[in-house]
């Protein structure tokens, strides 16, 4: 058998990849196995006989107020959770990679257009930045996607322009020029692979982020709308409740907690696996 290569060598010796990876992966199973492993209806309660009852037989994480199993709302939580992440990771990626790409090979007049305006976007403290924009229009899901996403490309455009910088002056981009390749190939062909890894550690790193900004502006109403389940809904349905009926936070708070970390150890352990001298032993 051929011999593994040190990429791969480093991926099975780190044991918090390994923990992000498992920790992903049951956020993602959750998410897809949701209509399947979800004790009740997510969105329909039984005020009769479920109102704010304890973890117990009958509901596995207790319910909250609307007689509704928290069990079932944190696994179909995890649905709207990833979806915000991915989607909002592709726009950030699409945004960022083409503007990052176009400022650091063309440079000049058309470089400090581009980052004047991601230095406007990154001067603006994130939240507050995603709150204004939600609350300008009607909050919806769709809305939340573009709204990470478009926020999130200016540190992606940054980090591409950074290392194209570097690599324009390589002499395989310099004989591509010289070859009389269009720009759009040597874009494509030559700049875009080689910052292909970076852009993968900074979006599964971005999902985390995404996670957190769709929690946040659900907790204050601009995210997904009743009934929909939504970790940082539920985590702002239950935070007068947190002396009586704790459960009603802590289960999504927790998930939450899970699916933010076990991106960022992935992460983090991309990053480390592509170039060892980004971190030391683990």
């Amino acid at each position: 058998m051929p011999a593994a290569s040190p990429f791969v060598v480093r991926l099975r010796r780190d044991r918090f990849l390994q923990l992000g990876v498992v920790l992903v992966s049951l956020v993602l199973l959750s998410a897809l196995l949701a209509p399947w492993i979800a004790p009740d209806n997510p969105v329909v309660g039984d005020l009769q006989n479920g109102y704010l009852v304890p973890p117990g037989h009958r509901f596995l994480l207790g319910s909250d107020t609307q007689g509704r199993d928290v069990l079932s709302r944190v696994l179909y939580g995890a649905r709207i959770s990833l979806a915000v992440g991915a989607i909002s990771q592709v726009v950030a990626v699409l945004l960022g990679v083409t503007l990052g790409l176009v400022a650091g090979y063309y440079g000049r007049r058309t470089d400090s257009l581009i980052m004047r305006l991601a230095d406007v976007t990154l001067a603006f403290p994130t939240l507050l930045l995603l709150i204004a924009v939600a609350a300008a229009v009607r909050p919806s899901l769709p809305l939340v996607f573009v709204v990470i996403g478009a926020v999130g490309w200016a540190g992606m455009a940054r980090l591409v322009r950074g290392q194209v910088l570097q690599l324009r002056g390589s002499e395989y981009v310099l004989a591509a020029r010289a070859l009389g390749a269009p720009d759009r190939r040597v874009l494509m062909r030559h700049l875009l692979p080689n910052v292909r890894a970076q852009v993968i550690i900074a979006a599964t790193l971005g999902v985390a982020g995404a996670i957190m900004a769709e929690a946040a502006l659900s907790f204050v109403g601009l995210g997904a709308q009743p009934p929909t389940p939504s970790w940082g809904a539920m985590v702002a349905d239950g935070r007068d409740l947190l002396r009586v009926a704790p459960w009603v936070s802590v289960a999504p708070g927790i998930a939450i907690g899970m699916a933010v970390l076990g991106f960022n150890l992935v992460g983090d352990g991309l990053r480390e696996a592509y170039d060892p001298r980004l971190g030391g032993e683990r």
